[in-house]
Formats: C-alpha cells, structure tokens, sequence
C-alpha cells in the first residue's frame, strides 16, 4: 500500500515551504515518525516525519524545489 508524505499546513500566511534536505534515499527503509525531510519557510525550519513504516519508494519534491501546503513530497510503500 502506499502512503504519501504530505506536506503540512504550516500557518495562514504561508503557502509553501523548501525542501532542504531529504535524509533518506529512494529504496531505504523507513521506521513511522522517523524525521524523514527538512523543509523551511521565511519563519520556520522544520523537519517532517515518516506517516507509516516502509520503504520510501518515490521522492516526488527533491531537494531545492519549492512544495506547496498540502502537496505530496514523496510516497511509503507499506
């Protein structure tokens, strides 16, 4: 099954973030709530975590690009 890896809603005023850094690579395994993706904003720098356990089988967003609120950054294969 796969899970995506959303980007948050991250306040009123902003509608989309960075993405920094991812700290896993496609085809590494993942455990649920491991910190997974550093993104940031002109007022916050954040890390995401991982929403289930499995392998990240797609970085959809890498990094350098833009992402917007509700966007998907990546998929999990459970």
């Amino acid at each position: 099954m796969d899970i995506p890896i959303i980007m948050p809603n991250l306040g009123n005023e902003i509608d989309e973030a960075q993405i920094d850094e991812w700290f896993k690579t496609e085809g590494e395994m993942v455990t649920e709530g491991e910190q997974l993706v550093l993104i940031t904003t002109p007022k916050v720098t954040m890390e995401i975590e991982a929403p289930a356990t499995g392998i990240l089988k797609k970085i959809l967003i890498p990094a350098d690009e833009l992402a917007a609120v509700g966007s998907t950054l990546g998929i999990i294969e459970t």
